[in-house]
């Protein structure tokens, strides 16, 4: 499929795709609303990662300490009451089973990415600040993102706060944590971006964007879904051929299926696949 016959099959999709392919030294090969936001869903634990193992650069937390595994939180809303997250609507039930105990922030941060967890997600935002996540955001140069708010503040969300995404944000985020691995950069230290890289590495939900690539093709990524929402972004670290980016968000129709949106960012992700050899550098 080239990127035209893709771009006829996403004008076909109801709602919005928004996409961004390229690799790490050049511009992008193929967009599609690169910039258009999105309902963050749980691509915005990325961003806290990183304002998490920032925080442990600063000096101002320690990975390895514990701290206490709670499930109430300030809301991101003036004045309004502390809130909870629901564990039935959680992905992780080890958090869970430490509510009451400690957990490092380490083990917090792994199983916020690699299993989705919003307690764990809601335990790092706690220790590391809301504005440290927008800087977080800022020093990757995203232009659109937001994490205004921690999961299951609801609150915040009927007083308008949300998290939001664009493809291009999304990219250049995760992208700014592949070449800082290798070379010093703005968002932490070479050690602490390959740490982040690793845990993205070991992600457990694979069904969207490493579902469309061959078996055993290493990719760092983060994947986030609700109802009507199907987003993933990674790099895609190929034997034969340089390491790329790509983020896919989709808000549409099919995103109500999960089986029918997955499909759909594995076809976007296959098509970037096959195309992995002739993305502009």
């Amino acid at each position: 499929m080239t990127w035209d016959d893709l771009d006829a099959r996403l004008d076909r999709v109801p709602g919005t795709v928004s996409a961004y392919v390229g690799r790490l030294d050049a511009p992008a090969t193929w967009t599609r609303t690169p910039d258009a936001t999105h309902y963050a869903a749980s691509t915005m634990k990325v961003a806290v990662l990183l304002a998490l193992h920032r925080a442990a650069e600063a000096g101002t937390l320690d990975l390895d300490v514990p701290v206490p595994v709670v499930d109430e939180f300030d809301s991101a809303q003036p004045g309004a009451p502390r809130f909870s997250c629901a564990r039935h609507y959680d992905n992780d039930d080890a958090v869970w089973e430490r509510l009451g105990g400690q957990a490092t922030p380490r083990w917090l941060a792994d199983r916020m990415i690699t299993r989705s967890s919003n307690l764990a997600t809601n335990l790092i935002i706690d220790r590391v600040g809301l504005p440290a996540v927008a800087q977080a955001w800022q020093l990757a140069g995203a232009r659109h993102s937001v994490t205004g708010r921690g999961i299951e503040d609801a609150a915040a969300r009927e007083a308008g706060i949300t998290n939001l995404v664009t493809p291009a944000d999304l990219a250049a985020l995760l992208g700014g944590l592949a070449t800082g691995a290798e070379h010093p950069g703005p968002l932490a230290s070479p050690a602490a971006c390959a740490a982040m890289l690793d845990v993205l590495l070991a992600q457990r939900h694979r069904e969207d964007l490493a579902a469309g690539l061959p078996d055993g093709t290493r990719i760092a990524h983060k994947n986030g879904w609700v109802r009507g929402v199907r987003h993933g972004a990674g790099v895609v670290l190929p034997d034969d051929a340089p390491a790329y980016v790509i983020a896919v968000c989709t808000t549409t129709d099919l995103a109500a299926s999960p089986d029918d949106a997955c499909r759909l960012v594995a076809e976007i992700s296959a098509t970037a696949w096959a195309a992995r050899h002739d993305l502009a550098g």
